[in-house]
């Protein structure tokens, strides 16, 4: 996979590397839980207490084959990041976080299509995958408008794994959403 960063708009897009761990652990957990969260529409606080990720888990998404983070930056600092992850001729995306102050102004559909650019032509994926937690109708509605569709597919929550984050509610699940990638 490419290293080089690649430049559009005013944005970098960049392989994340170990020495970025803290930064995008920090960002991750700004966009979907604590105080800052709220800032943002993507916010999961009345949903899941706990970490959203740690350091352990980005050092994991950066070193291991078959997976990419992808650092966004504007004028040198992290906005953006998502993790991509090859799955034979599929590419699984997660890890996705847009700093709050930054949502709502185009830059996640910007991250979103790089990604969907990069696993394409770096790996040839003909789809790219995703889990988003069910009770998210706005968050599944976004990826919809950009030709996601839900497979009505779910798998359960794991309750008790504290790296998913902590339930606020029982009966949480995931549903798969898919989008083809055109050649």
């Amino acid at each position: 996979m490419d290293t080089v960063p690649r430049t559009a708009d005013d944005l970098i897009y960049r392989n994340a590397t170990a020495a970025d761990a803290e930064a995008v652990v920090a960002l991750v957990q700004s966009a979907y839980q604590g105080d800052s969260s709220g800032a943002g529409w993507t916010t999961v606080a009345d949903i899941l207490d706990g970490q959203r990720t740690d350091q352990q888990g980005v050092l994991e998404a950066i070193e291991s084959p078959g997976s990419r983070l992808l650092a966004v930056e504007r004028d040198g600092a992290l906005v953006a990041c998502c993790q991509l992850e090859r799955q034979g001729d599929a590419a699984h995306f997660g890890m996705f976080a847009v700093r709050p102050g930054a949502q709502g102004a185009g830059l996640g559909r910007k991250v979103l299509a790089e990604a969907e650019r990069t696993a394409r032509e770096s790996w040839g994926a003909r789809e790219m995958r995703m889990t988003v937690i069910t009770v998210r109708e706005e968050l599944i509605a976004w990826y919809e408008r950009r030709g996601y569709r839900r497979t009505g597919e779910v798998s359960p929550f794991p309750y008790g794994d504290e790296r998913f984050g902590v339930p606020r509610r029982p009966g949480l699940a995931f549903e798969l959403l898919v989008k083809p990638l055109a050649a």
